[in-house]
């Protein structure tokens, strides 16, 4: 919680099991009956919104970036520019631990490239790639 601004509802990374300083992350999202978005996504049918799926691996990417910029704590905020190539390959439903990995593939001061990938028990269920910048929050 240190290196991410979220708080619930929106904070989407539950642990981090694995961080390689400039390289990569694996996070843990475990996914429950109890959130917001299945109640209305979809009634009778709960599915995770791959909208959801690609912000959570965008804030395990925020962690790897903050990270290893050595800016944890700092109140330095991750902002998405673009994503590309999402690719939604299975229905993520409650009762799951959605792995969340993140992998850089360009990294500069304050604008970073990413490959995520979420997978259940190994199998990839949602892919994308997508560019951040990190900046200062909005003054008052």
């Amino acid at each position: 919680m240190a290196a991410l601004p979220h708080r619930y509802p929106l904070l989407l990374v539950d642990r981090v099991e694995e961080l390689v300083i400039d390289k990569r992350i694996a996070a843990i999202k475990a996914v429950t009956m109890n959130e917001q978005f299945f109640q209305g996504h979809f009634p009778g049918r709960p599915i995770m919104p791959g909208v959801l799926i690609v912000e959570a691996l965008a804030q395990a990417a925020g962690i790897l970036a903050v990270e290893s910029l050595g800016l944890a704590g700092s109140g330095k905020l991750v902002y998405f520019m673009a994503i590309d190539g999402a690719k939604f390959r299975k229905p993520v439903e409650p009762g799951v631990l959605l792995r969340l990995e993140a992998t850089f593939v360009q990294k500069r001061s304050s604008v970073c490239k990413f490959a995520g990938v979420a997978k259940i028990d190994g199998q990839v269920v949602a892919e994308a790639n997508f560019t951040a910048m990190i900046a200062d929050p909005p003054s008052a």
